[in-house]
């Protein structure tokens, strides 16, 4: 009996990653401010660089994360934000020459002022509200590998188990309405724990408002006495509306003891965030 497990490797965040064969040439993230109306345009660069042709698969998908490490790529048109409805992508299917580029495109129009309904509801216009802030979704671009499955076998001879790796690229189209829209941010779940002896501030976000950003996170401790024991800088994530990221902050050398946290998200503008917290570091 034989059976194929595949083992799929999406890539969303990185650039000229080649694998296959097949390299994306520039950022896997394009982003583009417009207004209502106006022509959406826009190109993905490929680049086959394996000695034999390469088939390309392309598509569209929503795109949807959530601080507990979850994605959703849904059927596109489908996200209340999704603006894969307002551009159509050409080609679907290509073959790229050994050592060859190509390209992708994508071209359409940003809806005159209302929002579009879901793909299954024929992306039909509802007129009951405006557009603002930001829009997304994913152009997916998947080699269509023909390298042979890689097998094993069981102790008769006969064929056990077939494994095949299919790698695939999401492009994430960003589409703001002007400068309309802001980001908030909505604090959910904490948790403070100790591992090899390192502590470690865990925090939940959602971004509660209409437009996308990529804040910094950090932390200032005070003491029972109200002095400060430091900073405790976090990382930085984009966060789309309506989504939610996880920020784990490193405490590691501060003693034992209550502290008052002031948690800070900041986007190093005028959208700056901030929540309490009483802490106890065992």
């Amino acid at each position: 009996m034989r059976r194929i497990l595949f083992f799929c490797l999406f890539l969303i965040s990185s650039a000229g990653i080649s694998r296959a064969g097949v390299a994306v040439v520039g950022g896997l993230t394009q982003e583009k401010n417009l207004l209502l109306g106006e022509k959406i345009e826009g190109s993905i660069q490929l680049e086959n660089n394996d000695t034999t042709p390469c088939q390309v698969r392309v598509y569209q998908t929503d795109y949807w994360f959530s601080a507990d490490g979850s994605n959703l790529y849904g059927q596109p048109g489908t996200s209340a934000r999704s603006n894969a409805g307002w551009f159509t992508v050409s080609p679907n299917r290509l073959t790229i020459p050994p050592g060859e580029k190509a390209w992708i495109y994508y071209s359409g129009r940003v809806p005159p002022g209302t929002e579009w309904a879901s793909i299954q509801d024929d992306l039909q216009e509802t007129e009951d509200a405006s557009l603002s802030g930001s829009y997304w979704s994913m152009v997916m671009i998947e080699p269509l590998s023909e390298a042979p499955t890689q097998t094993a076998e069981d102790q008769s001879g006969k064929l056990k188990m077939g494994i095949e790796t299919k790698v695939r690229y999401g492009i994430q189209i960003i589409i703001n309405i002007g400068d309309s829209g802001s980001p908030r941010i909505k604090f959910l779940d904490k948790k403070l724990f100790t591992q090899e002896g390192r502590a470690t501030l865990q925090m939940d976000m959602e971004n509660t408002g209409e437009r996308w950003f990529s804040p910094t996170v950090w932390v200032e401790l005070y003491d029972e006495q109200g002095s400060s024991t430091g900073r405790f800088q976090g990382d930085k994530k984009r966060i789309y509306p309506g989504c939610s990221v996880r920020h784990k902050v490193d405490l590691t050398g501060v003693a034992p003891g209550k502290y008052k946290a002031l948690v800070v998200v900041d986007n190093g503008d005028q959208y700056v965030f901030g929540a309490r917290y009483d802490l106890r570091i065992e």
